[in-house]
């Protein structure tokens, strides 16, 4: 460590509805029907240690990363139509509708939005299984937005994508802060699952 570096604080915290799901040492504080706990590190960045050579990851070029953030939304498997001027699932109907292609500023922009519209289609019983708001500002609904938005970027770092915010963040935000206390557990459910059933679509194909 060079000296005369200081360390940043990282704070973990999960929320758990038993503590005996927690580690020792983890401070616990309740809220609502679920447990907080949290845990404070003292971090450094590898640029303030002398001599220390961080490990590159192999990364794809950008082409290759959008041919496999293609491959990876079509492995999931879920009926996805294009048309129209809006981005939204269709639980009656379960599909995906999408403007087309064209209409995003760049795939990464379209990959983004798809992942979050394919996030909420496994919020439905046999995937997910999570409650769907019934109208914009409900509690169930800013939760579902919230967990749509946290399983996109889960997706999108999986496949190496940067995210851009999207124009209609400012109109959840009133929502998402009354559901901050919500389980965000759900939005790496809803991403782990896509990722797996990705994956094993690839596998059958190989």
């Amino acid at each position: 460590m060079r000296k005369g570096e200081r360390a940043t604080l990282a704070v973990f915290w999960k929320f758990s509805h038993d503590a005996a799901e927690t580690d020792d040492g983890e401070k616990a504080t309740r809220n609502g029907s679920h447990l907080l706990f949290t845990r404070g590190y003292s971090v450094f960045n590898c640029n303030q240690v002398d001599g220390y050579t961080p490990n590159v990851d192999a990364t794809l070029d950008g082409p290759a990363r959008i041919e496999q953030a293609d491959a990876f939304s079509g492995a999931i498997g879920a009926t996805v139509r294009h048309g129209g001027n809006q981005a939204f699932y269709a639980p009656v109907s379960d599909h995906i509708q999408m403007p087309p292609f064209g209409a995003f500023l760049d795939a990464v922009s379209y990959y983004s939005t798809l992942a979050h519209e394919h996030t909420h289609w496994t919020a439905t019983a046999g995937r997910c299984d999570r409650q769907l708001g019934k109208r914009f500002g409900d509690n169930a609904y800013a939760g579902e937005e919230l967990i749509a938005e946290l399983g996109a970027a889960f997706a999108c770092a999986h496949l190496g994508l940067s995210t851009e915010p999207r124009e209609d963040h400012a109109q959840y935000v009133n929502s998402w802060l009354r559901v901050l206390k919500a389980d965000a557990s759900k939005a790496q459910q809803a991403a782990d699952w896509l990722i797996a059933r990705a994956g094993h679509a690839a596998e059958v194909a190989a």
